[in-house]
């Protein structure tokens, strides 16, 4: 029996939409579940083939002035996003990867490394790693500061307490490394000026946190445990539920 486009189209998308297993929509689709995975895994590829150089890039000079005028607004200026992990359970892992994806979640998980900005918008995504690594290990082997160390990222100019800087930060946590292009909160704040810096931090901070949860909450299949075999099945569709 043949599908059409809509109806194949369909079955991917309630896939992803609700998370449940695959043969569960046998009686409403009208499809196997061999069938409604074959699907799903050529749905995403396409997703991501077609538009991932447009939503899963770094923005031009033009949005990045956007981005720099709206966080300045906030009392942050030069920072162009808020970077941090986030773990996806892998329930179908192999057993005997289960050393190398076991990390402090207590199950096998991997990892999505990602950079939001204000409205949501997640233009890096780096995933694929095993949950045992931290964010440390993940920033280590992650791209997103190649464009800044072969000289391709937009111009990025700012001045704080009278002292002029050229590149841009990202906001982070603690665990993250001192390096000037990551800026941390005060651990220990003391004085009202430290604690109000902390406190704006933070909550500016939060903003890759709110996309994490926007997006396990639109799409529920990065919401329950991973049923795909294949780390490049589940690369595909964390990068195109990203995208949609």
């Amino acid at each position: 029996m043949g599908f059409s486009p809509l109806h194949k189209c369909t079955a991917a998308m309630k896939m992803l939409a609700y998370g449940t297993a695959a043969n569960s929509f046998d009686d409403v689709l009208k499809m196997g579940e061999s069938t409604i995975l074959q699907t799903v895994k050529e749905f995403v590829k396409t997703v991501y083939s077609v538009y991932g150089p447009e939503f899963l890039w770094p923005p031009n000079q033009q949005e990045f002035e956007h981005i720099l005028r709206s966080n300045e607004a906030r009392g942050f200026p030069g920072m162009i996003g808020s970077i941090d992990c986030m773990h996806w359970e892998w329930a179908n892992c192999p057993t005997g990867w289960h050393g190398m994806y076991k990390g402090h979640k207590g199950k096998p998980t991997m990892i999505l490394e990602a950079v939001a900005t204000k409205d949501l918008r997640i233009w890096h995504a780096f995933f694929g790693l095993p949950g045992s690594h931290n964010d440390i290990n993940v920033l280590q082997r992650s791209p997103v500061f190649d464009d800044l160390a072969n000289g391709r990222a937009p111009i990025v100019e700012f001045t704080v307490n009278d002292n002029i800087y050229s590149i841009g930060y990202y906001l982070a946590d603690g665990i993250y490394p001192d390096w000037a292009t990551l800026v941390k909160s005060i651990s220990a704040p003391v004085s009202n000026k430290q604690k109000i810096y902390a406190q704006r931090q933070e909550s500016c901070r939060k903003d890759v946190e709110r996309a994490f949860g926007v997006l396990r909450a639109k799409w529920k299949i990065l919401h329950t445990p991973a049923r795909m075999w294949n780390p490049r099945d589940l690369n595909s569709i964390i990068r195109a539920c990203i995208i949609l």
